[in-house]
């Protein structure tokens, strides 16, 4: 016989620790188990009813399974800034202070290191790395790009500012993991607009192409023509990424009305698809040299 998917009122659109739940009588182990409730971690359990994201998991990771000095970190911090998306089922960053024991915890991505108080603050009752400190646990537990990605949302945000961040990189310089930060520091950039393009920058510097400008705009007579992605404009060549929203038939005409006009103000416009960056970027690394080639003769 199924168990009964009963919902007390006092734990509606909630999320609990299922022992306590039973210990006060108001479930049993068996209603736990029916489709009623959704289990988040050992003995945390959600309104099945709840719409349970990656924040929802991080809340309930720090009331309820986290001990005293461990924190919400990493992707999971940044997601609580608002700078990136982590999928509600993906594991919750934490991390744990040098030499305090705790996991490993089904749910959860346990990381151990050296936290002091100034690293730590309350988000909405969450303790959670500041953005700063945020910025070095990625570039230790990510790689450079999607490190990169994320640093570049945070500076967007003015959540961390990108020159003291470098000179704080520099300066703790033989500690372990400071040459990652310093690559991550001089890689970002704030004026990256979205994940992609962010990615497709990166692996553009990291190929020994010259940095490019990000969000260039193009003006003529004092009057806006356009704003590049990515841009060189000492030799009139940029680079456009084109997204998912170019499914968009009314964006999709505004976008090559944009590249007509750069045309007339003698632009090279390179454009690189998801499915381009995916599969074949050695080719468009060869169409992007060419193109500054031909402009720096």
């Amino acid at each position: 016989m199924p168990a009964s998917s009963r919902r007390p009122a006092r734990l509606q659109g909630r999320v609990c620790r299922g022992s306590r739940a039973v210990a006060d009588g108001v479930l049993t182990r068996a209603e736990l188990r029916s489709a009623a409730w959704r289990p988040l971690f050992r003995d945390v359990y959600a309104d099945a009813q709840l719409d349970v994201t990656h924040r929802t998991r991080c809340a309930a990771a720090a009331q309820l399974v986290l001990p005293p000095g461990v924190v919400i970190a990493g992707r999971s911090a940044a997601a609580l800034y608002g700078a990136t998306t982590v999928a509600h089922n993906e594991p919750v960053d934490v991390l744990v202070p040098t030499g305090q024991r705790f996991g490993p915890v089904s749910g959860l991505a346990v990381h151990v290191g050296a936290i002091d108080e100034v690293d730590v603050i309350r988000r909405q009752g969450i303790p959670v790395t500041t953005p700063t400190r945020t910025c070095w646990d990625l570039a230790q537990w990510l790689p450079t790009e999607e490190a990169v990605a994320i640093v570049d949302r945070l500076a967007h945000k003015h959540l961390v500012a990108l020159a003291p961040l470098r000179a704080s990189a520099r300066a703790r310089v033989g500690d372990r993991g400071w040459k990652r930060m310093v690559r991550v520091a001089d890689l970002a950039d704030a004026g990256s607009e979205s994940t992609p393009e962010s990615r497709l920058r990166v692996r553009i510097v990291l190929a020994r192409i010259p940095t490019p400008v990000t969000q260039f705009v193009v003006e003529h007579d004092g009057r806006f023509v356009a704003r590049l992605d990515l841009a060189w404009p000492h030799l009139r060549v940029a680079v456009e990424y084109d997204g998912l929203w170019h499914d968009d038939p009314e964006q999709l005409h505004r976008d090559r009305r944009r590249l007509n006009r750069l045309l007339g103000e003698d632009w090279i416009v390179l454009h690189v698809t998801a499915k381009r960056l995916r599969e074949d970027f050695d080719g468009f690394l060869d169409e992007l040299r060419q193109a500054l080639r031909s402009r720096s003769r």
